[in-house]
């Protein structure tokens, strides 16, 4: 299911074929509904997943439907954003925070821009 900011949800299911084993750095939001910092960061990751479509893809996937993959990872805190690269997660950030600073902790993760 893709939601209005262009960022596909993934499910315990699904996360192998669309996150482990996709072409291009991954970059994960693990979410519940009852999250006020995951409501905020919606749209500043739905811009990402426009902008860097080249280079990121960006998905979700809610804990509380999907409690295998969060414990596989020790997800405990929402919003947790977690890149994937080559099936393994090379970074993981807790909290809500502006386009401007993901974009910068993201960058050294992303290849060069094509």
């Amino acid at each position: 299911m893709i939601h209005a900011e262009g960022v596909a949800e993934v499910t315990d299911a699904t996360f192998g074929a669309e996150v482990l084993e996709a072409g291009l750095p991954v970059l994960v939001e693990f979410t519940a509904d009852w999250c006020g910092p995951c409501r905020q960061l919606a749209p500043v990751l739905g811009a990402i997943a426009r902008e860097e479509a080249d280079r990121l893809k960006v998905v979700r996937i809610d804990v509380d439907h999907n409690p295998g993959t969060a414990s596989r990872y020790a997800v405990l805190s929402m919003p947790t954003l977690m890149v994937f690269q080559d099936g393994e997660p090379v970074r993981s950030m807790v909290g809500a925070r502006p386009k401007r600073r993901l974009l910068q902790e993201l960058e050294d993760v992303l290849p060069a821009g094509v």
